[in-house]
């Protein structure tokens, strides 16, 4: 059974970043993606970024390009989402999750429905 674990800042003031790791385990397989998603209060789980673990390839939607930045540590077994500039719109609750569906990496979009495994979640809220 695959397993993540998230963790990272939680309460960030507005204007600062934060660090969030997905720590994953039995993902034996090198063709896994891994995906981050967010549900802020009041609206749907919306996929950000991913990141292909056959060549570290990745994807990032419009919104979050360029403050954003999705990488991974091979030998922690280990997916990291950095976040810059971060405003009060970035709060919510952010989710890593495993995906074995994608096929010809870099990824194209995150879509909830292509991923099998999650993380329980890290709320993240940004201050004004």
């Amino acid at each position: 059974q695959v397993m993540l674990v998230e963790s990272g800042v939680v309460l960030v003031q507005s204007g600062g970043s934060l660090t969030l790791s997905c720590a994953a385990s039995r993902l034996t397989s090198i063709y896994w993606t891994i995906g981050w998603f967010r549900q802020a209060p009041g609206k749907e789980r919306e996929g950000i970024s991913a990141i292909s673990l056959s060549d570290n390839s990745t994807y990032y939607i419009d919104s979050v390009k360029g403050r954003l930045t999705i990488s991974r540590d091979h030998a922690k077994d280990t997916v990291y989402l950095q976040m810059n500039n971060l405003e009060p719109e970035d709060t919510a609750v952010y989710y890593c999750a495993a995906s074995l569906e994608i096929e010809d990496p870099p990824p194209k979009a995150v879509i909830a429905d292509d991923y099998s495994y999650w993380g329980q979640g890290t709320q993240v809220t940004v201050s004004s």
